[in-house]
């Protein structure tokens, strides 16, 4: 099964998507929020072109205690309305510090530090992806 991540963000939303096996992620771009109905559009297009059968989107929780941040709230609302414009089941997972993983990642990947800030949505939602697909059962992307 084909899933696409989501790193929801207020100005630009990160996308990963995996392959049909779930053993290979993929950062795919970003997308530039505009507003929650523009950015559902785009994002449902990605995932018709792309042709998921899922999407994920990053549920922002406190790393000390898992418990939702005060983005949560806004990234529970564009999980609904990304539900309702694709169709698609849409599961919310956990994350906290997929920036900072993402950040890891692409200094050690090296290239120009303007690049990597480019990549670093697309990055995060490819960290939100991955930690989801472990998650499940017999799952784990490499």
């Amino acid at each position: 099964m084909r899933v696409l991540a989501v790193d929801f963000g207020e100005r630009r939303i990160g996308l990963a998507v995996s392959d049909e096996t779930g053993r290979i992620v993929v950062p795919v771009g970003v997308v530039s929020r505009r507003s929650d109905a523009q950015a559902a559009s785009e994002v449902t297009a990605a995932a018709r072109e792309r042709e998921v059968e899922r999407l994920v989107v990053g549920l922002p929780v406190s790393p000390e205690d898992g418990r939702d941040s005060p983005f949560a709230a806004r990234a529970r609302n564009f999980a609904r309305r990304l539900a309702e414009a694709s169709g698609l089941p849409v599961d919310l997972h956990g994350e906290a510090l997929t920036s900072r993983s993402a950040e890891e990642a692409l200094r050690e990947a090296g290239g120009r530090p303007d690049r990597r800030r480019a990549a670093l949505d697309a990055e995060s939602a490819a960290t939100i992806l991955r930690d989801w697909l472990s998650s499940r059962p017999g799952g784990g992307a490499g």
